[in-house]
């Protein structure tokens, strides 16, 4: 291990000549987070693969308009829709990332097929990989997963276009798998948990396998698996310019293979301010639930609470409500506006409308005081019903990123695709030095 002692002393000493005083960001027009000064994001490549809208450009400026998200042009809420009573949607609108058009019924029984075939993965895999290596946290174990299936692929470093497609599929396939049995790898060795491994089943889809082998008993009902697969289709993509997408694109723009690309993503994806958000909002509402006093709370006791996140004093102390605000959406998240309706179905099965109400109000509640606070309430985002739903459907807080990845995926494996097809340069961005020069003294005369 490091002797902390002596790095503590080199860092102070260092903060002498490191500093970068925020002005000069003004002054050599560098862009913050590559943000504009209007909040928008610095432009990074071309996409026709998903649009993430929440404004639009106008003479006077940037004007707010209601979040609409779409994949290769066609409204994410008309997919949800169009899939209902008829089949799982997720492996239609992987279809449609993919390859950019919306399948006919035979097309889509074939590309289900392709991926229910990849869904085996080899017993030692799980074995030497899952079971005799747990991970504290599993974000990183499938980062350390995914590098190893490196290790099975007979070409592994081929990148080129059709090979990074299969390659991405067959990542696609495996990976709910791999995270259920890296999830109860974990809980076996570090809670002393009873330990299960299920198959997967050919004949379901990724979300009814995800529940499958997540379950003891394998048992699910018809509107959970419903409920998770619009999930994972709303996760899908979320344009080229996410941070977790970006990164791929960025490793993969070197010419490494599909499984450096893959890890870096979840690597990205893991970080709290991406996809680890859906985890601070579950922590963010237990805290305020014990301090309103539980779900039959009255509004007043709400409100309260909504009162002390804001002012640091409840949860984290960061003054963030999470689960509200968005880099692009700056009306409503469309995303969560479908995921509410998708709750509710599932919460009068389940007896938790109790539980929703009180989502349901927290969220109304924070919207008011955050206007009356700040002079503008942020919108609702997806990770406010996120949670609740995989609460409700039984999946522990340590599946909720994963799950993300499980469903992001295919956006990265898409993103990727285009980006060799019409790019095909390493992103090789410019920084500007703003440190002195200094002529090199020798060590006895330091």
């Amino acid at each position: 291990m490091v002797k902390e002692s002596y790095l503590a002393q080199f860092y102070g000493k260092s903060q002498n000549y490191t500093d970068i005083p925020n002005k000069w960001y003004k002054e050599y027009n560098v862009k913050k987070g590559l943000r504009n000064e209007d909040g928008t994001g610095v432009r990074i490549g071309l996409t026709r693969v998903a649009d993430v809208v929440g404004y639009e450009e106008t003479e006077e400026g940037i004007k707010a308009i209601p979040g609409k998200l779409f994949y290769r042009g066609i409204d994410v809420n008309d997919l949800v829709m169009g899939k209902r009573g008829s089949h799982f949607g997720y492996e239609e609108v992987c279809f449609l990332l993919l390859f950019g058009y919306l399948p006919k019924e035979k097309e889509l029984d074939s590309f289900c097929s392709i991926i229910r075939d990849c869904y085996e993965i080899p017993d030692e895999f799980v074995e030497m990989n899952l079971l005799r290596m747990p991970g504290r946290n599993l974000m990183n174990k499938l980062q350390d997963a995914v590098l190893t299936l490196y290790n099975y692929d007979e070409d592994p470093d081929n990148t080129e276009v059709y090979e990074t497609l299969v390659k991405g599929i067959n990542l696609l396939a495996k990976l709910p798998s791999i995270a259920c049995y890296a999830y109860q790898s974990k809980v076996h060795y570090y809670n002393r948990d009873s330990l299960f491994i299920h198959y997967a089943n050919p004949e379901y889809s990724i979300a009814e396998n995800f529940l499958s082998l997540l379950r003891k008993d394998q048992k699910f009902s018809v509107k959970e698996a419903g409920l998770l697969d619009t999930i994972l289709m709303l996760h899908a993509d979320h344009g080229g310019g996410n941070n977790s997408t970006f990164t791929n694109v960025v490793i993969s723009s070197t010419g490494t293979d599909i499984y450096s690309t893959v890890s870096g993503s979840i690597g990205s994806l893991k970080g709290p301010r991406h996809g680890g958000a859906n985890i601070k909002v579950a922590e963010m509402m237990d805290a305020v639930l014990e301090e309103a006093g539980g779900y039959e709370a009255d509004d007043a006791r709400i409100r309260q609470a909504v009162e002390k996140l804001m002012a640091g004093k409840l949860y984290d102390q960061s003054g963030l409500v999470y689960g509200f605000g968005h880099a692009v959406y700056t009306i409503s998240d469309p995303r969560a506006e479908m995921l509410r309706e998708c709750c509710i179905a599932v919460a009068k099965e389940k007896n938790l409308m109790t539980e929703l109400d009180f989502r349901m109000r927290f969220e109304r509640i924070a919207k008011e005081v955050m206007e009356e606070k700040k002079g503008r309430s942020l919108p609702t985002n997806v990770d406010y019903y996120s949670g609740f739903a995989y609460e409700m459907l039984g999946i522990p807080r340590d599946l909720y990123t994963p799950l993300f990845m499980c469903s992001r995926i295919v956006g990265w494996v898409a993103h990727n695709i285009e980006n060799k097809l019409y790019d095909g340069r390493i992103m090789r961005p410019a920084t500007k030095y703003v440190g002195e020069n200094h002529e090199y003294v020798p060590m006895e005369e330091r």
